[in-house]
C-alpha cells in the first residue's frame, strides 16, 4: 500500500464508527437549555388560528399559551419569548396598544407569569410594529420616514410596562439607534434593575421574515432598510455589538441564525455575555414545507440546523421547535 502523509496510521473514520462513538466525541451538544420558543399570543379569538405559512405554529388564546409554557417548561426549554397580535382596530400610528397595560402582550405576560412563574424565562418582543398600522418598528415623520428618536420614547414606555406586566427579559428589536441604552435607563427608572435586556443586535433585513408577517398580522408598508442591517454587511454587526454592549446589553442575539453563521461567530468569539440566534419564520417553513415533499428528512435537518447554530456560537436559540426538540433530546 502506498503512504500517503500519516495515512494508513492515520484514520480519522476511527471516531465514526458507532453512534455511541460519534456521541462520545461529539465536539458540539445541543441540549434543552439552549432552546427559546417563541410564541404569538392573538388578541379577541377564542381559539388557536393556524398560520398557513409556518405549518405546526399557532397564533394562541389565553389559554393555550399557558398549556404552551408549561408544556415548554416541563420539556426543559429554558425561555419563551412573547409577541402580541392585536385586534385590527386596535392599531394606530404610534402603536398605542403596545403600552397600554391592558394590551394582548402584557395581558399575555401576566398570564404566563402566573402560570410558570420562574420556571421560564419570560421574554417579550419590545417593538412597535405589531401594534402600528403602517407596520413599522418606530414612529413616523410626516414625509413617511421612522423618527430614530421620538421612537425611544415610545420604546421606554414599553419597557416599564412588559417589566411591570412580569417580563423577565425585554428584547429591544427594533434596530433604533440607541434603544438599548433608553431601555436600560427606563427600567432602572422605574425599580426594575433586575431585569435583563436581550439586544437585538445583528438584525438583518430579510427575505426570510415572511411567513413571520402573517404571524403577527403585519400591516407593513413599505420595507425596513432604512433601519435593519444589509444582508452584504458584516463589519457594520460589530459596530452595533460594540455600542449594545457599551449601552448596558445583558445577552446579544443575531436573527436570522442560518444565513448569518459567519456572523453569529464572529459575535460569539468577540464577546463575553451570553450570545442568542434567532432561527426565523422563514427558515422553518423551508424546512417544514421540504419535508412535506417528501425532499427532506424533517426530523434530521432540524437537528442538524439547530447543531450548526449551536456550533456557530449561540449558547441560546430561538426556535418554533423549541418544545418538541427538548422532548425528544430527552428520550
Amino acid at each position: 500500500m502506498t503512504v500517503y502523509g500519516n495515512f494508513p496510521g492515520s484514520r480519522p473514520r476511527r471516531l465514526r464508527t458507532t453512534p455511541t462513538m460519534r456521541r462520545m466525541v461529539a465536539e458540539t451538544r445541543l441540549d434543552a437549555s439552549n432552546l427559546i420558543l417563541p410564541a404569538f399570543v392573538r388578541e379577541g379569538v377564542d381559539a388557536p388560528v393556524a398560520i398557513s405559512a409556518m405549518p405546526g405554529v399557532q397564533q394562541h388564546t389565553l389559554d393555550t399559551l399557558r398549556k404552551a409554557a408549561v408544556d415548554a417548561a416541563s420539556a426543559g426549554v429554558s425561555g419563551i419569548m412573547l409577541f402580541g397580535v392585536p385586534e385590527d382596530e386596535k392599531k394606530d400610528g404610534r402603536g398605542t396598544a403596545g403600552t397600554d397595560p391592558d394590551g394582548i402582550l402584557q395581558v399575555a405576560l401576566r398570564a404566563v407569569r402566573e402560570e410558570v412563574g420562574d420556571d421560564l424565562v419570560i421574554m417579550s418582543d419590545l417593538c412597535l410594529d405589531e401594534y402600528t398600522d403602517h407596520g413599522h418598528c418606530g414612529v413616523l415623520t410626516e414625509d413617511g420616514r421612522v423618527d430614530n428618536d421620538a421612537t425611544l420614547e415610545r420604546y421606554a414606555e414599553m419597557a416599564q410596562v412588559q417589566a411591570d406586566a412580569g417580563a423577565h427579559v425585554v428584547g429591544p428589536s427594533g434596530m433604533m439607534d440607541g434603544q438599548v441604552g433608553v431601555v436600560r435607563d427606563a427600567l432602572d427608572q422605574t425599580g426594575h434593575e433586575d431585569v435583563s435586556i436581550l439586544a437585538y443586535t445583528v438584525k438583518y433585513s430579510s427575505a426570510f421574515y415572511g411567513p413571520f408577517r402573517e404571524a403577527v398580522g403585519s400591516s407593513l408598508r413599505g420595507d425596513r432598510k432604512t433601519y435593519q442591517q444589509d444582508p452584504a454587511n458584516s463589519r457594520e454587526s460589530m459596530r452595533e455589538l460594540a455600542l449594545d454592549l457599551e449601552e448596558g446589553a445583558d445577552m446579544v442575539m443575531v436573527k436570522p441564525a442560518g444565513p448569518y453563521l459567519d456572523v453569529l461567530a464572529k459575535v460569539a468569539e468577540s464577546v463575553d455575555v451570553p450570545v442568542a440566534a434567532y432561527q426565523i419564520s422563514g427558515e422553518y417553513s423551508m424546512i417544514e414545507a421540504a419535508a412535506e415533499k417528501g425532499w427532506i428528512d424533517r426530523d434530521a435537518a432540524i437537528m442538524e440546523s439547530l447543531t450548526g447554530i449551536r456550533r456557530a456560537g449561540a449558547q441560546m436559540i430561538l426556535t418554533y421547535w423549541a418544545t418538541e426538540v427538548a422532548q425528544r433530546l430527552a428520550r
